[in-house]
């Protein structure tokens, strides 16, 4: 689809344009704070400091990543890959949150030494001031960051600016920290260190987390299934919608297919451009791509058989954990009936539920063979 690659191609070149320049932001400044602080740190023989400039300099070597990563997701699809190379914006995201916790666990390291061998800090007015001066830069820094990650959907971008938030709060412990050896002549800036890097291990480990969910597949983001449920229902002659299923390939990059309830009284020209019409539907309110519709046909020319239907659905939705029956379609001259159960992953035992509810419909129908389908909603909340 011409109307589809022009759609994806304009959204995706603004996108990283975007991160793009953020990530040069921030690059530039981390370096301008890392040499700052290096130079103060060394001075007054802060640890604290020190570690902080480090921390720095891994924050730009973050955003060198995020950019590299956008660059490389970018790419147009090609033989190999053919749903395009987006999923790489993960991999970037996933190797910023290895950086945030291994400067994490580097840092503690580092705070234990000083615990163990402590040596006193000597702290002026210029050093701090420039040091306060760096919390309020990492602060706006952090804030922009993580807004422009959460209006692209990028999540390095909005790791990035987690990490500088915490990394604000680790410039402004150290300011603490002197203020309370220059009044008290106590020392805590390594016990201090110990803390906050532990806070940065945990941030880390959870950024990590996220990621690798995102790599391994999660379910259907909810409030998209329901919004393309509404469209597809928009549809006059649809009566029903199911078995939604969303293939992320990175980032607002989203393949996917779904079941439509039809009268069987439509032809095949008639279905053909329901179809069409349903796919550019959705394509231009959701920006997700249908690559496949299937069609359950509903029996509308008899009475006896709606009845039945209506029946066996009160039968199925008597039972605890089913959310949903659907797909219904009874034969009379074969004898036959088939339908799809939707049963909850709250329920101990799908396969048994669904064994229940076939022995139910069998006894309220003993005369006719049944054709009963395990499904799933992969947007259960």
């Amino acid at each position: 689809m011409t109307v589809r690659t022009e759609l994806n191609q304009a959204g995706n070149d603004s996108r990283e344009k975007t991160i793009v320049r953020t990530s040069i932001i921030g690059i530039i400044a981390n370096v301008f704070l890392a040499a700052f602080k290096a130079v103060i740190g060394l001075m007054t023989n802060s640890i604290a400091i020190v570690l902080d400039a480090v921390n720095n300099i891994s924050d730009a070597g973050s955003s060198l990543i995020t950019i590299i990563g956008t660059k490389l997701a970018g790419r147009e699809p090609d033989k190999k890959h053919p749903f395009g190379y987006g999923r790489i914006e993960y991999l970037s995201a996933m190797i910023i949150s290895v950086i945030v916790l291994y400067a994490g666990i580097t840092s503690f390291v580092e705070s234990v030494k000083q615990i163990i061998h402590p040596e006193t800090p000597e702290y002026n007015t210029v050093s701090l001031i420039i040091v306060a001066v760096a919390v309020v830069v990492k602060i706006l820094l952090g804030r922009y960051v993580k807004g422009v990650g959460v209006k692209v959907n990028s999540d390095s971008l909005i790791n990035s600016g987690e990490d500088a938030t915490l990394d604000a709060v680790i410039s402004a412990s150290t300011l603490v920290a002197a203020g309370i050896f220059l009044i008290f002549h106590v020392s805590l800036e390594a016990w201090l260190g110990a803390v906050i890097s532990l806070v940065i291990i945990k941030s880390g480990i959870e950024m990590l987390r996220e990621t690798i969910s995102q790599i391994l597949g999660e379910r259907n983001d909810a409030e998209l299934a329901q919004k393309i449920h509404e469209t597809v229902m928009s549809f006059p002659d649809v009566q029903g919608a199911y078995d939604l299923v969303l293939n992320n390939y990175g980032p607002d990059t989203w393949n996917g297919s779904i079941h439509i309830e039809v009268p069987d009284t439509y032809s095949a020209d008639q279905l053909d451009q329901l179809i069409r019409e349903i796919t550019m539907k959705v394509l231009a309110e959701h920006h997700v791509i249908l690559t496949a519709i299937g069609v359950y046909s509903v029996n509308t020319k008899d009475e006896n058989i709606i009845q039945a239907h209506s029946k066996v659905q009160d039968i199925v939705l008597a039972h605890e954990h089913v959310k949903q029956m659907h797909g219904f379609y009874l034969l009379e001259d074969q004898k036959t009936m088939r339908f799809d159960v939707v049963i909850s992953f709250d329920a101990k035992d799908r396969k048994a539920v669904c064994r229940e509810v076939t022995e139910s419909v069998q006894k309220a129908f003993p005369d006719y063979q049944l054709q009963v389908t395990l499904d799933t909603d992969f947007a259960e909340e």
